[in-house]
């Protein structure tokens, strides 16, 4: 598909290829695409100013019923063909405005974003953040779970799964990947190369240059895409529309994708390693001749990572369940330190390549249930506060964080241990995200009670099916 610059570049686009539906899509407070659909009739050139009305008041976080009257305003080069729907339609990604004073969303995560990249500008340091998520899933066949007053379940299954080795399958071919050796097999044992090589064409069709695709350690259908990098609000776009086709592409081969961190227990959990760089004139600013080929500009952005961390967490691994995977002891990125080699240390930086270009560093403690737009802002700002202050990382972790003798571990500072621990973190350590109104009080504040009375106690509230093995009998 032509990329789209401009509003007479969509309107025109809509004529010449008989676009027969334009669907508006902006995303939820928590961190989830919303979408209603207009004829193409009701796209004038003026909409991309004015907007369209709609009910913010049943989007999750967002307004009370009784202010409840929203914008949306189609941003022009988000637009591509929806490869899924029978109607031929236009997708184009909205930013969200008050219908009475004009001004954008506070609570709108695209407005946030937004804002992070005009901080990063004015105040001189860079002009272009690059971030390079490597998101990982699960294409499963099946899912089933509830939970109610007297019971609670959840049942997964893949044809991949190990557990299936000894199923009836009539026949059973065997080729499942063993429990945390998924990495790399080749057929037969990955059986899901055509659907993972459809989801990359599809992906590359509506504009998303992809540069890997492979099965992922875990039994059971675990996999990664990668895009190439790109500028901080197209890479949240861009992971929505990621997140969003190989769902669909899922659905149509009747397998059903997820995203959340830790769905099987006693294997790999699904992560989200995310490279950062900060260029400016089209130079990379983290090359230099410092560790691992780092800049102190760069040394300044992992001081900042690291010191504001634990509250980043409560964006970058934003639900109960990514705290499954964080847990010590394991492979996890638990450790709040920075490596060139060391994979269980907070943040990577990659050796691949020696290249200037090619400098960057990899922060592994987020995981893709997080709001692209509100994480990679949030990083943004660790980042930048590291910078402005000149905040010293400390001493690189390449040691084996195993073969450590405890006195030595004690000194390592860890993740926290739970999603409380991070919202708790958030609140007491959230002024670098304030800074140029990026982040306002009103967003920190709604995000740790939205997520402490949704989910934490949600989860506080409920007997866990684990539990009545432990005491059911005490």
């Amino acid at each position: 598909m032509v990329a789209l610059k401009t509003s007479k570049d969509v309107l025109n686009f809509i004529r010449n290829e008989g676009i027969q539906m334009v669907d508006l899509r902006f995303m939820d407070f928590p961190g989830l695409w919303q979408h209603f659909s207009v004829p193409p009739r009701e796209i004038e050139e003026e909409t991309f100013d004015a907007g369209l009305g709609f009910d913010g008041s049943s989007i999750r976080g967002w307004q009370a019923i009784n202010e409840s009257d929203m914008l949306v305003k189609p941003v022009p080069e988000t637009a591509f063909v929806d490869p899924f729907f029978e109607a031929k339609t236009l997708v184009i990604i909205c930013n969200i405005c008050d219908p009475v004073t004009g001004e954008d969303y506070t609570r709108d995560p695209r407005n946030i974003a937004r804002k992070a990249d005009n901080f990063l500008k004015s105040q001189g340091i860079a002009d272009v953040a690059y971030f390079g998520p490597e998101a990982e899933f699960f294409i499963f066949d099946d899912i089933r779970f509830d939970q109610n007053e007297h019971e609670g379940y959840y049942h997964i299954d893949s044809v991949e799964g190990h557990w299936n080795t000894g199923r009836m399958e009539s026949p059973n071919l065997g080729y499942k990947p063993r429990y945390k050796e998924g990495y790399f097999p080749a057929p037969p044992v990955d059986s899901q190369q055509d659907i993972r090589s459809e989801m990359v064409l599809t992906l590359e069709e509506i504009g998303i240059p992809i540069e890997a695709q492979h099965h992922e350690v875990a039994t059971g259908g675990q996999a990664e895409i990668d895009m190439r990098f790109a500028p901080l609000i197209q890479m949240a776009d861009n992971l929505l529309k990621y997140k969003y086709i190989i769902k669909n592409t899922a659905r149509k081969h009747n397998k059903t994708v997820t995203f959340m961190p830790k769905p099987l227990f006693n294997d790999n959990g699904t992560g989200m390693h995310v490279h950062m760089s900060l260029w400016k004139g089209g130079e990379n600013l983290f090359a230099g001749d410092g560790y691992a080929g780092m800049s102190e500009t760069a040394m300044y952005a992992i001081g900042g990572i690291l010191k504001h961390a634990s509250s980043l967490l409560a964006f970058v691994s934003p639900t109960t369940n990514s705290y499954k995977r964080l847990v010590p002891g394991f492979e996890a990125p638990v450790n709040l330190a920075y490596s060139s080699q060391n994979r269980s240390a907070a943040i990577r930086i990659p050796l691949y390549s020696t290249s200037p270009k090619a400098k960057r560093f990899e922060f592994r403690c987020p995981d893709p249930s997080c709001n692209p737009y509100l994480a990679f802002s949030a990083m943004l700002m660790a980042a930048l506060d590291g910078i402005l202050n000149k905040i010293d990382p400390g001493e690189p972790l390449d040691k084996d964080i195993y073969d450590l003798p405890p006195e030595e571990l004690e000194k390592v500072p860890q993740t926290p241990g739970s999603l409380r621990e991070a919202l708790e973190a958030l609140e007491a350590d959230h002024d670098y995200l304030l800074k140029g109104d990026v982040f306002t009080s009103d967003v920190i504040e709604t995000w740790i009670a939205y997520k402490m009375e949704k989910e934490v106690q949600a989860i506080d509230l409920r007997p866990h099916p684990w539990e009545f093995a432990l005491y059911y009998d005490i």
